[in-house]
């Protein structure tokens, strides 16, 4: 691999996460100027301090930047996404890829509960997309892409009000494509299954691990670096024809 996504800027919300700094390290190496955003920009357990994550790439040859982002609120979005403009000039590539999980039965959840996860998952990934567009059209174009879930198309029987939020996610994604094809701004979906991630570490009880797993047809957990390939091809030029699209990258689960 080698510049696929050369000259090109993208923007990375929950960059701190395992699948935003894997995406953060694949793009840079494919030649894109990378501009992260979390709400822990300094990290925490299981996270990789944002300052450290640009210090890598950019050791590496590679243009990083960051700044802290809450996707819940606009004037944050609005202020990183004009910060990175600003920084790099253009805005060519976003990824809607923070999101929170809950793991609880549908009498367990509070209203407190559905309002955090709805505000993340849902409402971050559509102000994401709304304050992307403008730069991305005096930059003649762009690619969204957002993050959905396997869970947004198959019934898990647990984690209800999470399936609902990316249930929501790719139906937005759709919508969204239509409106923006004649702006040239692509927008599609990425639905993972279950991977290794602090995500996941964080959110799901061990003693359901296995459960899982057993459920998975390669019967592994997925790796970060699986999910950033499948982003780098839906921000480069290899994909111009896909817009409104799901990728779904799940080890087989969704096959049966």
């Amino acid at each position: 691999m080698a510049n696929r996504l050369n000259g090109k800027v993208a923007l990375i919300s929950g960059a701190s996460g395992g699948l935003g700094a894997a995406q953060a390290r694949m793009m840079a190496a494919e030649g894109a100027k990378v501009f992260l955003g979390d709400l822990e920009p300094e990290g925490s357990e299981l996270r990789v301090p944002l300052k450290t994550l640009c210090e890598e790439i950019t050791a590496k040859g590679g243009d990083a930047d960051y700044q802290k982002l809450d996707v819940t609120r606009e004037n944050s979005w609005a202020q990183f996404v004009s910060a990175a403009e600003e920084r790099f000039g253009k805005v060519n590539v976003l990824s809607n890829n923070a999101g929170i999980y809950l793991h609880k039965t549908l009498t367990e959840h509070t209203f407190e509960d559905f309002q955090r996860i709805v505000g993340v998952n849902q409402l971050g990934v559509l102000l994401g997309m709304k304050t992307a567009v403008p730069p991305m059209e005096r930059a003649g174009g762009g690619s969204i892409i957002n993050f959905a879930s396997i869970y947004g198309i198959a019934g898990a029987g647990i984690s209800t009000a999470y399936q609902g939020t990316k249930g929501a996610v790719r139906l937005m994604t759709k919508s969204a494509a239509l409106e923006l094809v004649e702006k040239n701004i692509r927008v599609n979906a990425i639905c993972p299954g279950m991977f290794d991630t602090n995500l996941f570490e964080t959110s799901v009880p061990k003693d359901a691990w296995e459960p899982l797993i057993s459920l998975v047809p390669m019967k592994r957990f997925g790796r970060p670096d699986e999910i950033a390939y499948g982003v780098i091809f839906l921000a480069s030029d290899e994909s111009s024809f896909m817009t409104g699209s799901d990728l779904v990258i799940d080890g087989g689960y969704t096959c049966p």
